[in-house]
């Protein structure tokens, strides 16, 4: 009887003879973001519709623009610039708010839903690591949101801004003043700074929702928001005092403060239209953040946990 070879086993080759090929670390994480745009088309058609809503109105709006020309003499400096720029520079928010709440219920949903549709037990036997599981859940809200809402934004200013050119030129208007108050090669920097700035500062609240996906049997939004408020209760009452409630506003409102240099004009706080108004420096120095990113590290790796223990409801 022979003894045991000791020499390794050759690797499995194809029928052509030849070994397959290595799959890259990030091929599992880019085919579980796919599937999550497959599986949740409201991630890209819930914006989608929001921006052809801002877009219609705002195409509507552009029909007063010849007039808004002709009354700029009248008003001060401040006063024009406002006038042709707020319904501009505005029309980003809507998408961009819509993004923001579409992350929120899709986080709540991520990981209770398999759970609910019993495909954890499929998705389970698939060679995804529950770690690349999760964090392609995470991505969604930190990356994929955003830029959607980026380029759908840049399209809706871009149509806005030629459709606009057009109305004014039939008008026997120059646009050219229209366009150097716009500014829009500053205004696309500045918009994808602060898409990112939002996406780093609220990644904790995601975290957060993606904890209780993985946790809660039923009810998410209720177990999501009743212990903050259960807290703040019983701190007002024992205490009389209100820190949780101002630490959960500094979090939903803080990247504005902290990344962005405000200018008043006029008595009022001003518009984000300069590159000279960011603050990257001060952003990256704020605790708030650094404290943020490591509550959601800390979440992350719970959930990570109970997915790997999750069963179907």
């Amino acid at each position: 009887m022979s003894p045991p070879s000791s020499a390794a086993p050759e690797p499995a080759v194809d029928l052509q003879g030849s070994a397959p090929a290595a799959v890259a670390p990030t091929r599992p994480l880019y085919w579980s973001v796919r599937r999550e745009l497959w599986e949740n088309r409201s991630i890209y058609i819930a914006p989608l519709a929001v921006a052809g809503l801002v877009l219609f109105a705002s195409l509507i709006g552009t029909t007063a623009l010849p007039g808004k020309m002709r009354s700029l003499p009248s008003l001060d400096p401040a006063q024009q610039h406002a006038v042709l720029v707020r319904p501009f520079s505005m029309a980003p928010a809507p998408i961009m708010l819509a993004t923001f709440i579409v992350g929120l219920f899709y986080a709540l949903d991520a990981l209770y839903g398999e759970r609910r549709d019993r495909s954890i037990l499929f998705w389970k036997s698939l060679p995804v690591s529950d770690l690349t599981t999760v964090l392609s859940k995470l991505s969604i809200p930190l990356v994929v949101l955003p830029l959607i809402a980026f380029l759908l934004s840049a399209a809706a200013q871009i149509i806005m801004l030629f459709v606009g050119s057009a109305v004014l030129l039939a008008g026997g208007i120059s646009p050219s003043r229209w366009w150097a108050e716009i500014r829009l090669f500053e205004g696309l920097p500045i918009m994808v700074y602060g898409l990112t700035v939002h996406a780093l500062w609220f990644a904790p609240i995601y975290g957060w929702l993606l904890l209780i996906s993985a946790w809660a049997r039923r009810a998410t939004f209720l177990w999501a928001v009743l212990p903050l408020l259960g807290v703040s209760a019983v701190e007002r009452i024992l205490f009389n005092t209100r820190y949780f409630v101002s630490m959960l506003k500094y979090r939903v409102t803080g990247a504005m403060t902290e990344a962005f240099a405000f200018k008043p004009k006029s008595g009022a706080e001003g518009d984000i239209e300069r590159l000279t108004q960011l603050d990257p420096a001060r952003f990256l120095s704020s605790p708030g953040l650094w404290i943020g990113l490591a509550a959601a590290a800390l979440f992350v790796a719970i959930v990570v946990r109970l997915r790997r223990r999750g069963e179907p409801l």
